[in-house]
């Protein structure tokens, strides 16, 4: 085994902080939770401690394995029917639903109750061994010392999602805090290269290091963000952030031709992992070779099956009955096998009209064989940054539905649905392969093909993350720009929509780390340009 380990993630500087937590001692845990802090800082938008996400941790040496829930949660305030008056449409991807003033999208009644920073500091109590002051200290040096705006920062606040969604520039625009850090004179954001100081959030980081994340949820910076979401109408309120908890669970598990796979339950994304998995297992995917129109119709027709069993049944299971044994069994795939054999394709409806890839990852391992993946986001970030605090809140009530009586209806205290799913990869009881991925309900598409791409084509690491890319979340087929036409023309003749994403890069971006005996590959995906694979 190396020195000390390897850490994958999408944003360099995070990357090395956590690293550097490995090289100081450290422990899988305290470097991811050192990284997650400081992507915070470098990619505002894609997560903070503001945010969700979903943990797992396989520590072997203390004989512990477990996943660590912390998706946001409606506040109590909220009501089922209260927007249904108000419905316009869903998003293309069936991750969200637009409204009149986009009331659920961005502003502060868009803000569900903040799960990251509960988890960053319990996972650390429990299984890390730095400081906490010593794990948070990177982010505050960071921020105090300001971060250069990188080309997927600054494009990514340029774009424009296809969806009638709030453009991210508007999210940028929406709070006096916001537009003072991100925005230059003119109103636009602040170009490549700029170097923004988040001091406000320096200070707040300091607090949490000094106080832990109980300041947060119950002290005096929970007093400060109750106040501003009362003078603002939020639905959030100092109740909320006070009863909030993690959820802790073991990891959901399936096989894959010989290979045992860990990842996490609903509400989390793992369960379409394992549904889609189950349904290829019955084929021979390598005979069909990579990326043909005969592989990219039978994965996409597993996509769409395993979308619409998520759109029908996957919820939070505190308020949702998710069929989890019958949508993760064998015999059941077997059936949806027999559907694809005999020519019959799976429809994925949507209201007439996605979920912002606003999402990180983090994979970690360390010289003990200890592993940490881990998913966190903001979803559709609320553009919401309270005076003097410096980070900004998530958006996640836009992805909740609200007509009342469905799998992801609004209710109090009720948690989001997401895509997310670190997983790892076992063989011969050993780890394989630590994965995980943001891009909103792309995730498990992405992580899945890169699972494909090693088990079933034996690719390298590298070779398995940089492939071109497809997505099946409707009845149309998203291809990227490296699927050539000719391979697209024959899905099209075959009658499938076919969208072409202009990107070459794109459907997700895997972070995966490939164990080897003591040989550790990763590789930061392209689609998130920053990305990268640290060895130490």
């Amino acid at each position: 085994m190396v020195a000390h380990g390897m850490i994958c993630a999408p944003q360099p500087e995070a990357v090395e902080a956590g690293a550097l937590a490995l090289m100081k001692g450290g422990n899988a845990v305290d470097a991811a939770i050192a990284c997650a802090f400081v992507q915070g800082v470098v990619d505002p938008l894609m997560c903070g401690i503001a945010g969700f996400g979903s943990c797992q941790v396989y520590m072997p040496g203390r004989g512990a394995h477990a996943i660590v829930d912390f998706h946001g949660r409606v506040p109590r305030r909220a009501r089922p029917e209260m927007w249904q008056h108000l419905i316009e449409g869903e998003t293309r991807d069936g991750f969200g639903f637009v409204l009149k003033g986009r009331v659920n999208d961005v502003g502060y009644r868009s803000i569900t109750t903040p799960g990251s920073l509960k988890a960053y500091h319990e996972v650390h109590r429990r299984f890390g061994v730095l400081p906490w002051c010593d794990v948070v200290a990177p982010a505050i040096a960071q921020a105090a010392d300001g971060f250069a705006v990188s080309p997927d920062v600054y494009h990514y606040w340029m774009s424009v999602d296809p969806d009638p969604r709030v453009p991210i520039l508007d999210r940028l625009r929406h709070s006096a805090g916001s537009r003072a850090l991100y925005l230059d004179a003119e109103g636009n954001p602040k170009r490549i290269g700029t170097i923004i100081r988040n001091t406000d959030y320096a200070r707040t980081l300091t607090q949490i290091a000094e106080e832990g994340a109980e300041t947060f949820y119950t002290g005096a910076l929970s007093r400060t963000i109750a106040a501003d979401m009362a003078a603002h109408d939020a639905l959030l309120d100092a109740q909320d952030l006070a009863a909030y908890r993690t959820v802790e669970t073991e990891p959901l598990v399936g096989t894959y031709r010989g290979h045992r796979l860990t990842t996490n339950r609903p509400p989390g994304g793992g369960i379409q992992l394992i549904e889609m998995l189950n349904i290829l297992e019955n084929f021979d995917v390598t005979a069909l070779g990579h990326n043909t129109p005969a592989m990219i119709k039978l994965v996409a027709e597993a996509m769409k099956s395993a979308t619409a069993d998520k759109d029908a049944h996957v919820g939070d299971p505190a308020f949702v009955d998710v069929p989890v044994a019958r949508l993760t069994d064998k015999a059941y795939a077997r059936a949806r096998t027999d559907e694809i054999r005999a020519g019959r394709r799976v429809r994925v409806t949507r209201l007439p009209s996605s979920e912002s890839p606003g999402t990180t990852h983090i994979s970690v391992i360390d010289k003990g064989g200890n592993i940490v993946s881990m998913t966190h986001s903001l979803g559709m970030m609320s553009g919401v940054i309270t005076d003097g605090l410096g980070f900004m809140y998530n958006g996640c009530m836009g992805v909740f539905d609200p007509r009342p009586g469905r799998a992801g209806s609004i209710a109090p205290g009720k948690a989001r649905f997401s895509s997310i799913c670190p997983t790892i990869v076992f063989k011969d009881d050993k780890p394989m392969l630590v994965i995980g991925a943001p891009g909103g309900t792309h995730i498990a598409m992405g992580v899945l093909q890169v699972i494909l791409n090693v088990i079933d084509f034996g690719m390298s690491i590298t070779e398995a993350v940089i492939a071109p890319r497809f997505s099946a979340l409707s009845d149309a087929i998203e291809v990227t720009a490296r699927i050539p036409r000719f391979v697209s023309d024959q899905l099209a003749v075959e009658g499938y929509a076919i969208d072409r994403n202009p990107l070459s890069f794109a459907i997700a971006g895997v972070h995966p780390i490939k164990i080897d005996g003591d040989r550790l590959t990763g590789a930061g995906d392209p689609a998130y340009g920053g990305g990268m694979a640290l060895l130490v």
